[in-house]
């Protein structure tokens, strides 16, 4: 039986990975902040479906958090097969709008906690010959969307790279980039929500479906959904300027995850 591990797991898209891989059969290390929401959801997960889930309290914001999981995932005897790095959070406001010290946190959890638990993850699953890291972004990735969609573009890039860097050692790397998901994620970041179009919401559940599929298809990036991959084809075409003056005004109301 094979193990995940997933970061940002309690919930939205991080639990919604949490129940597919419980019901297709993985033992799961669950990772977030509230040790008492990941314990009733390993409880929950372990009744419905009859695997292990182990709880790991870990805030990626801080040191001895990213070493926490860092540590996990670099135990040989109890291997991680796939890796999920889910955790990530939005800032309200434009730029000069947010704190300095909250731009940094960010940066922190989008950027550094996944280049480490990547690498912590890849080396033994490179050792093994097998694996699986899926990096969550966001389609914000893609478009001029401040430090926010700045952190999720690395995030693609970083992906991209390592995963050819990888290629044949049998570990594969996926950037995953939703649009916006009817999740915990605007509410905790105090960001209305009632002006997105009721098209533009996905499903958290059909969504890591479809990622799945795209990681054992080989893909080392998923938009997990035709709306938004004619949406992405339609931003490669526009104008810059025209998108970063879009972007500047609608992102200090929300921004997808």
């Amino acid at each position: 039986m094979t193990t995940a591990l997933i970061t940002g797991a309690t919930a939205g898209i991080g639990a919604a990975f949490a129940r597919r891989l419980a019901a297709d059969g993985h033992n799961l290390v669950l990772v977030a902040r509230d040790t008492k929401r990941l314990q009733e959801q390993a409880t929950e997960l372990h009744d419905r479906h009859g695997i292990e889930a182990e709880v790991l309290t870990a805030d990626l914001s801080t040191e001895a958090g990213i070493s926490a999981v860092e540590k996990r995932l670099g135990n040989r005897k109890n291997p991680v097969d796939l890796l999920v790095n889910n955790a990530g959070f939005a800032n309200k406001g434009g730029f000069l709008q947010v704190s300095m010290a909250d731009e940094l946190m960010m940066l922190k959890v989008h950027c550094e906690a996944v280049l480490r638990l990547t690498a912590a993850a890849a080396e033994p699953m490179r050792e093994r010959g097998r694996g699986g890291v899926v990096n969550v972004a966001s389609v914000a990735a893609f478009v001029p969307r401040g430090t926010y969609g700045a952190s999720k573009a690395w995030v693609v890039q970083f992906t991209q790279g390592a995963a050819r860097d990888l290629a044949g050692s049998g570990v594969r790397l996926m950037a995953l980039c939703p649009g916006f998901v009817r999740t915990e994620f605007h509410q905790r970041a105090g960001m209305g929500t009632d002006s997105i179009p009721g098209w533009m919401w996905l499903d958290a559940d059909k969504l890591v479906e479809a990622a799945l599929s795209d990681l054992a298809r080989g893909k080392t990036v998923s938009i997990p959904d035709p709306r938004y991959k004619a949406l992405m084809g339609l931003v490669k075409l526009a104008p810059r300027g025209v998108l970063g003056g879009l972007t500047s005004k609608t992102g200090r109301k929300y921004g997808p995850q």
